[in-house]
């Protein structure tokens, strides 16, 4: 095969409609811009972020934001609170692969916090990437661990 016989499938491309070209050709006339108006006019029609009048999207915008500044490279953490982990044995380590097993997390991609609401009666042993002082202090509490994954 080479650079010349190649060409497109069957039915890929089509041909641009011709239009104004007499009554017999179904285009003619007024060639589908209507009667009269703005849209018939040569050069005429309205710009593309024209909505009838209304304030265009794009200067409503700032006002639709809200105030102030919001980063858009935000870290969004998973949040588990110690009263979600009260179904796991005494010494289990817990770590995001099991949270993510359990059905705990909301999107595996983001790393996991662990609050302290709830409370703990057996030792776990935690693995997570940010946790709470009081989660922390009711972990340690109850004979468990608590280990931080660098990010």
């Amino acid at each position: 095969m080479k650079l010349h016989d190649l060409k497109p499938n069957k039915g890929s491309k089509k041909s641009r409609k011709r239009v104004g070209r007499g009554i017999a050709a179904g285009q003619g006339k007024t060639a589908g811009r209507g009667m009269k108006g703005q849209g018939a006019r040569a050069g005429g029609g309205t710009p593309l972020y024209h909505m009838g009048g209304n304030l265009p999207l794009f200067r409503k915008l700032p006002f639709m934001r809200g105030k102030g500044f919001t980063p858009i490279n935000r870290i969004t953490y998973n949040e588990v609170n110690l009263e979600q982990l009260h179904d796991f044995p005494a010494d289990s380590k817990i770590s995001p692969e099991i949270l993510a097993d359990a059905n705990l997390l909301n999107d595996v991609r983001s790393p996991v916090v662990v609050l302290g609401r709830g409370n703990v009666n057996v030792s776990l042993n935690v693995k997570c990437h940010r946790i709470s002082k009081g989660a922390r202090s009711k972990i340690e509490a109850a004979g468990g661990t608590v280990e931080i994954i660098e990010q």
